[in-house]
């Protein structure tokens, strides 16, 4: 039998784990402090653990409280897919096919992808969720996602299909008051003795180690100032002179005033956006995109 207190009691958990404060987490649920300080301690009793550590300045996980929250954020999600697929089911829907996207994908690829696959498939829910990159293969791996859209390339695995949809020329990202500013194009070797700002390994490790590799091909040894999460960030980081960024061409209706684009020669393509899906998980709606995508 489903217990549905043990749900909901999750569910306040996650909540106040993320907001780190009990009165956030309570005007995020819309209800008042007290009975969402109730409801936890009782999740901390029925569990025979603490959870929270409580101080002035609010709460902070305990070691076993940080240990079950990866687990209680995927079985929240899980439970997110379930309602939207009961929710279709009872309204005469076909099917749902979730999509994991990074930013990226979401405002350029993916838009007009979604909107001709709806046309052709009416009955089908189309579900997209925001991920990093190296989340990509572990979320198709556990069946978590049907599809990717992210920034990888290569042989990803056995069971992993990849299929590249857009390839940009990089560009150096400058602070417009740098020397090199000057330049009309910068080579590798001109970047060597100045500080990177690179999209993050963790964010998406073949990207990383791609251009790490282009970069050591070509005579420089990169050196990595600081590592972040987006190409956006890559610019904003640039924006305050912290180092400069090799980026993507389009990245140019990102720039603030204060900073230039350079095209970098030799001439370097990356793939920027490719559609990743699973060998082994058999999916007739992942099949229909795909023709879609390669006819």
């Amino acid at each position: 039998m489903i217990n549905f207190r043990l749900i909901r009691h999750l569910w306040l958990f996650q909540a106040v784990a993320e907001e780190q404060s009990f009165s956030h987490a309570a005007k995020r649920l819309g209800m008042s402090q007290p009975p969402l300080t109730e409801q936890i301690q009782t999740l901390e009793h029925a569990l025979k653990v603490k959870l929270f550590e409580r101080s002035r300045r609010g709460v902070t996980l305990t070691p076993a409280g940080a240990a079950i929250l990866p687990a209680v954020r995927k079985f929240a999600d899980q439970l997110e897919r379930l309602e939207l697929a009961v929710l279709e089911a009872v309204s005469g829907q076909a099917g749902v096919l979730t999509i994991g996207a990074i930013t990226a994908a979401m405002t350029d690829v993916l838009p007009p992808l979604i909107e001709r696959f709806k046309l052709d498939h009416p009955q089908i829910t189309v579900a997209v969720r925001e991920i990093d990159s190296a989340e990509a293969i572990p979320a198709l791996e556990a069946g978590d996602i049907d599809l990717a859209f992210a920034r990888l390339e290569g042989n990803l695995g056995a069971s992993i299909r990849c299929l590249p949809l857009t390839e940009e020329r990089l560009a150096v990202a400058v602070p417009r008051d740098h020397p090199l500013a000057a330049r009309q194009r910068l080579s590798f070797a001109s970047l060597a003795d100045e500080p990177l700002v690179m999209s993050s390994r963790q964010v998406s490790p073949s990207y990383f180690d791609h251009l790490i590799g282009a970069c050591k091909a070509n005579g420089l040894n990169p050196r990595v100032l600081h590592e972040v999460r987006s190409v956006a960030s890559q610019i904003a980081f640039v924006s305050c002179g912290q180092g400069l960024a090799l980026v993507p061409a389009s990245t140019r209706k990102l720039v603030p005033d204060n900073v230039v684009l350079k095209p970098l020669t030799p001439k370097l393509s990356v793939v920027t956006t490719a559609v990743v899906w699973s060998r082994v998980r058999s999916n007739p709606l992942v099949d229909a995109l795909l023709e879609q995508i390669q006819p």
